[in-house]
């Protein structure tokens, strides 16, 4: 505090005090700046992993395996990053062994317009000098992992992509980034240019590597060919999305259930600044499947064989689709006609109101903010109707067009 002269202040011992002598200075010590062996620790486990973050970002492999185990570097070291660093959270010592808890934050380079933060645990060990070196590095418990957990990195670079790959040939990587850089300029074309313009994409081996990285059960996404990761905040300094294929499901579909694949998850890359908490999924999804079939020819009842049927039936929705249809690991069924539905209220939107009115659509729900009120504003303002009429016009759509 200002002013006062005494941070650690002191007083005069009598011979009066002789038991409260130890006592006093064992508080002088602790007070003046003395550091428990658990603060020492954390500050050597810091210094380690920054010497590591140090040596990922000047490829220096004898630097890296300085610091312990080495096999990470082999594993990353094709990535192209532009930032890396740890910040230690925790350590747990037991002996000559800890484990600490830490956040790693990296930047791919050209890619990432703010730092990627993911929860990593870090075991070390400490030798008879008394220095700590690094046995090993995972994702946190309950955290997604990282590619290079699963193996080597291999990167393929494109127009408009990087696609990053383990256990993939660099011929199937490549097929990868054609796809995206074929689907850039058409989201583009649709939305805008006023996104980065640019997608990664994550390869894992297998679903089982595609649910490591989301930290799901592989069960969640048997059959879901893609996804796209990101925050929903609208903030200019999101990190950038990634694609996570898996490769799976990618692998059995045709040409164009590729591409309109790629597409689909590339909108939700250009549409994230505008996405948020006042978004239904019903219109996120939606309109990056309008933009994803748009161009193909695909006619309604090729492109929604779920609905078709169920209309066909005489079920049609009395409703728009909810959220909770959305859900991966609930019935398929009910998450395709909820995919199909979505995509039909935003076609509807851009045959009968126009292509730019949906994209204004879109826009006007998202500076809304939250979910109260947004699309019924959005309707009023951008399309001149009612969710009630909206949704009325939407059913008979699904009759015309599936029945």
């Amino acid at each position: 505090m200002a002013g006062r002269g005494w941070a650690c202040g002191s007083r005069g011992v009598g011979l009066g005090w002789p038991f409260v002598l130890p006592v006093l200075l064992l508080a002088l010590l602790v007070g003046c700046g003395g550091r428990s062996a658990t603060d020492s620790v954390r500050a050597d486990v810091q210094r380690v992993l920054d010497r590591r973050a140090a040596a990922v970002l000047a490829h220096d492999a004898d630097a890296y395996a300085a610091t312990g185990e080495r096999a990470g570097y082999a594993r990353l070291r094709a990535v192209p990053l532009a930032a890396w660093s740890y910040r230690v959270t925790a350590v747990h010592r037991a002996g000559d062994t800890a484990t600490a808890d830490a956040e790693l934050s990296y930047r791919i380079e050209e890619h990432d317009r703010a730092p990627v933060t993911v929860s990593r645990t870090v075991r070390l060990s400490r030798d008879a000098d008394g220095r700590w070196t690094v046995l090993s590095e995972q994702p946190a418990q309950k955290a997604g992992g990282q590619l290079w957990d699963q193996g080597t990195v291999a990167v393929v670079r494109g127009a408009h992509s990087l696609v990053l790959g383990v256990g993939q040939s660099g011929a199937r990587l490549r097929t990868f980034a054609d796809l995206a850089d074929r689907a850039v300029p058409a989201v583009s074309r649709a939305w805008g240019t006023d996104w980065a313009r640019h997608v990664v994409l994550l390869v894992p081996k297998s679903l089982d590597g595609m649910a490591a990285l989301l930290g799901s059960p592989a069960s969640s996404y048997r059959g879901i060919a893609a996804v796209t990761t990101g925050e929903t905040s609208g903030a200019d300094r999101t990190p950038a999305d990634r694609v996570i294929v898996n490769p799976d499901a990618y692998g059995v579909l045709g040409p164009v259930g590729q591409q309109v694949v790629l597409t689909h998850e590339t909108t939700h890359v250009a549409t994230r600044a505008h996405t948020n908490a006042a978004t239904p999924l019903w219109l996120s999804e939606g309109y990056a499947d309008w933009v994803g079939y748009r161009g193909t020819g695909r006619t309604p009842k090729q492109a929604a064989p779920d609905l078709e049927s169920a209309v066909t039936r005489g079920e049609v929705p009395g409703e728009l689709p909810a959220d909770g249809d959305f859900g991966f690991a609930g019935d398929a069924d009910r998450l395709a006609r909820a995919y199909e539905g979505g995509w039909l209220a935003c076609r509807m939107i851009a045959e009968q109101w126009g292509e730019e009115r949906l994209e204004a659509f879109y826009r006007a729900v998202e500076e809304h903010g939250k979910r109260d009120g947004a699309v019924e504003g959005a309707m009023r303002g951008v399309l001149g109707t009612t969710v009630t009429d909206f949704t009325a016009e939407w059913r008979q759509y699904l009759r015309d067009q599936l029945a």
